[in-house]
């Protein structure tokens, strides 16, 4: 299976220090940081996706579990009748992002800030988070990276002005992390809380 290369430089540290203690004799602490790259390679796994052709669907950004689906509150980025899906990633999800929707990256704004628990609904405005504007087929989606309890590292590898096909990869966020999506007044969303999703597979709303 493909692996995400920002995971490398961690797999490469801790098999090499894996292997000096072994070397010196020290196999049982060896063997944990030998688990801990394994571990890591898992992680950072980054796998083929086949990507719907249905241009009218938005899907997911992110794998994981749908925390948040429905109105968006007040003061949201898209304004009144916007829809809000929020997903959260834990440690064993795939983290590489991908793109919700094809267009062209309108606008991008990093914030720096707290690493709470990214299951909590609070996490959304208080911790390390870059948002991302996609235009595309008549309207726009918002999707935001947010850093959760352990993640400190948000990837994004685009620009503002950049253009993009759905479900491409766009980014990632390392250990564990949520990402929020704001979906137009006019877009059905397809998802309710509790429901596994898959990046750039699984259809979170239907655009009309």
């Amino acid at each position: 299976m493909p692996i995400a290369r920002e995971g490398w430089p961690f797999v490469f540290v801790l098999v090499a220090l894996a292997a000096v203690l072994f070397v010196l004799r020290w196999p049982w602490v060896g063997g944990v940081f030998l688990a801990l790259g394994l571990f890591t390679l898992f992680f950072f796994r980054d796998p083929e996706r086949a990507v719907p052709a249905d241009p009218h669907l938005v899907l997911s950004p992110a794998d994981g579990r749908v925390v948040v689906a429905g109105p968006a509150p007040a003061g949201n980025p898209l304004g009144e009748g916007a829809s809000q899906v929020s997903i959260f990633l834990s440690v064993f999800d795939v983290h590489v992002n991908r793109a919700p929707i094809g267009g062209r990256i309108s606008h991008v704004e990093y914030n720096h800030g707290e690493f709470l628990p990214a299951f909590q609904d609070k996490a959304s405005l208080a911790n390390e988070q870059n948002s991302v504007t996609i235009e595309g087929g008549g309207g726009s989606v918002l999707f935001k990276q947010i850093a959760g309890l352990i993640a400190r590292r948000i990837v994004f590898n685009k620009k503002e002005g950049d253009s993009v096909a759905a479900g491409e990869r766009v980014g990632m966020i390392k250990f564990g992390s949520r990402v929020d999506m704001f979906l137009p007044r006019d877009v059905r969303l397809r998802v309710q809380k509790g429901d596994r999703v898959s990046a750039g597979v699984t259809p979170v709303g239907e655009r009309p």
